[in-house]
């Protein structure tokens, strides 16, 4: 069997980030790299910046807290602890590359870095410090299998993960800052959550969301971590909305290929009809496997 065909445990960390404090966020994230290794977590989803935290006042206060990839301490942190606990880890970060910004998402493993993927939709003041992600919705070849990644706002966009899945994502990684959204009935589930779930379903891919929590100068964060199978369905949440939380689920990641059959004659992925779209949306990348 190769690796890519056994159950695989993911977690969704669920925490809070306090603003500009690096190393104590680091620090407690590794904590709960820790408890959710122990637990038997082989891939760990960490929250959207969860080393700086969020809510920066100046781009100045930005740059001081951002770091370059991969030779910054948060991302060696993080590299240290996947080799020394042998687990894949996806991280939010704040980037610095030359005179650029940007809100990024690392992914290391036992061997080091495998790559990074820059936020392509920013939402909101985000626009005041950081560069739109510039490297397209890669997707990374790992012994868990094909990982892809969002962050936060990029789920709004069925466009991101219909590129993912044609070129072979079986996995989205979300490092997340999900706020409330206006309108939202407190007696039904989160928007977000809405989304991903809808994305998991109809692109046949298993999503594993890591929201924070808290306040952060005035702006509150939602929790609701889940974890979505491929059919749509959360197997892990949503968490709490207000405290730290580790969400975990052994999923089957085989299942993103084999099951993408809704019954004798409807498969979402083949079914597209590139007669009247660009198969991949004319953007020229490659299609994967799928």
């Amino acid at each position: 069997m190769k690796p890519a065909e056994a159950p695989v445990t993911v977690a969704a960390i669920q925490m809070e980030p306090r603003i500009g404090e690096t190393a104590a966020n680091v620090a407690r994230g590794l904590e709960l790299i820790e408890e959710a290794a122990a637990a038997g977590a082989q891939l760990i989803v960490l929250p959207e910046l969860c080393n700086t935290g969020y809510v920066f006042q100046t781009r100045a206060e930005a740059r001081a807290l951002a770091e370059p990839v991969p030779e910054g301490p948060s991302t060696a942190a993080w590299m240290a602890a996947a080799a020394r606990l042998g687990v894949h880890i996806v991280a939010g970060i704040t980037e610095r590359d030359g005179e650029k910004l940007f809100n990024s998402a690392v992914i290391v493993g036992p061997g080091g870095l495998i790559g990074r993927y820059r936020k392509v939709h920013l939402w909101g003041d985000e626009a005041l410090y950081f560069t739109p992600g510039d490297l397209g919705f890669p997707v990374f070849e790992t012994p868990l299998g094909r990982l892809g990644c969002h962050i936060c706002y990029d789920c709004w966009f069925p466009e991101s993960f219909r590129l993912a899945a044609l070129q072979g994502a079986e996995i989205m990684c979300v490092p997340t800052n999900w706020v409330p959204i206006p309108g939202q009935d407190p007696t039904r589930e989160a928007m977000a959550n809405i989304i991903v779930m809808g994305a998991a379903h109809s692109n046949s891919v298993f999503v594993v969301a890591a929201d924070r929590v808290g306040t952060e100068r005035g702006q509150p964060f939602i929790g609701q971590s889940l974890i979505v199978a491929q059919t749509g369905w959360p197997v892990a949440g949503p968490a709490s909305p207000d405290r730290e939380e580790i969400l975990l689920a052994m999923i089957n990641v085989a299942e993103a290929r084999r099951r993408r059959n809704w019954n004798d004659f409807n498969q979402v992925l083949r079914d597209r009809r590139t007669d009247v779209y660009d198969e991949m949306l004319g953007t020229g990348v490659r299609p994967g496997w799928y």
